[in-house]
């Protein structure tokens, strides 16, 4: 009964602890971008706004690649935790913002660096692949 009891415990605390530490994946407008990353409609040079590496996601809900990507994302944004943001821009409702970014394909990601320029990724991108941009763009 005891040993039922223990391993009951570390289960719940397992299950807590996974919940806790996972953060959703949040989908962003265009205003929300301007607050939270750039403000492309009154600034010309580039001035990020985060605090913190960032990965901006333009999807497309029909689009099947995307689909793909999206749960290898959310993946990512569990395991980096707090060292890294993912946002999801939906293309169809935020044609202004894609098109800022001349997003004409998708998936399409752009990685953003606490300190420098964006680089641009497109195309249906593995985990690995991913990781060893978050290496080289970000130094995790």
């Amino acid at each position: 009964m005891r040993k039922l009891f223990i391993i009951s415990i570390i289960a719940i605390a397992s299950f807590i602890t996974t919940n806790i530490s996972a953060q959703e994946i949040q989908h962003i407008n265009a205003e929300q971008f301007q607050n939270q990353v750039f403000d492309y409609k009154n600034e010309t040079e580039w001035n990020f706004k985060g605090d913190g590496p960032v990965v901006i996601d333009f999807y497309a809900s029909w689009c099947g690649p995307c689909k793909k990507v999206a749960p290898i994302l959310q993946q990512l944004q569990n395991e980096y935790g707090d060292k890294l943001t993912i946002y999801k821009v939906n293309i169809d409702r935020e044609k202004e913002l894609a098109a800022v970014f001349g997003v004409r394909s998708i998936p399409a990601f752009l990685f953003i660096p606490k300190d420098g320029k964006p680089t641009m990724a497109k195309g249906a991108l593995p985990k690995q692949t991913f990781k060893n941009a978050f290496s080289e763009i970000f130094g995790l």
